[in-house]
């Protein structure tokens, strides 16, 4: 061990010292591209379109693992009514080379609180942003809108959609078949 005197308190272990100094160069090297973490004075966007999801690479590529974000704090406004539609937001996914940075998510989520959508175009839109940022292997997204004229409406929306298509293929088959 490498010491060195300190007038204040005994030795102090200099290869410690050294090591981290190494993990603080490290962590500013992957996440200096962070604009909002760590900023306390960053601003919600006005909307999805100024929103950045912000991603850090993977510290994992090589195995698939889901990743789980929640929000009960979610609101867009109804296009027709101008009424918010409050929601909870699940976003489950598995990374491929980059994980979205969950200040930013709260930040982008945030941008929808003057969006006038329907909640179908909000959730597709989450989805879709949110592949197009990070990239992952699979991703879904699980909008569960609160109760309006007493009917509640969930919208799922799956990345890669090819169960979508399967199902798809499968009911032009069976249209098919009973046409002939």
């Amino acid at each position: 061990m490498i010491c060195a005197r300190s007038s204040k308190a005994g030795a102090i272990d200099l290869n410690r010292l050294k090591a981290d100094v190494a993990v603080a160069v490290a962590k500013t090297k992957r996440t200096g591209q962070l604009t909002l973490l760590g900023h306390s004075e960053a601003r919600i966007p006005a909307s999805p379109a100024e929103a950045r999801l912000e991603t850090f690479s993977n510290p994992a590529p090589s195995r698939n693992y889901w990743i789980h974000f929640e929000t009960d704090d979610f609101t867009s406004v109804c296009p027709v009514t101008g009424q918010p539609d409050f929601a909870r937001i699940d976003i489950d996914y598995v990374p491929d080379h980059l994980c979205v940075e969950s200040k930013s998510l709260k930040f982008y989520l945030a941008s929808y609180r003057n969006e006038h959508a329907f909640n179908e175009a909000v959730t597709n839109r989450i989805l879709d942003d949110f592949v197009k940022a990070c990239t992952p292997r699979e991703a879904i997204v699980t909008a569960q809108f609160s109760a309006r004229g007493g009917i509640a409406l969930t919208v799922r929306a799956e990345y890669p959609d090819t169960l979508i298509g399967k199902e798809l293929s499968q009911r032009t088959q069976r249209s098919q078949r009973s046409h002939n």
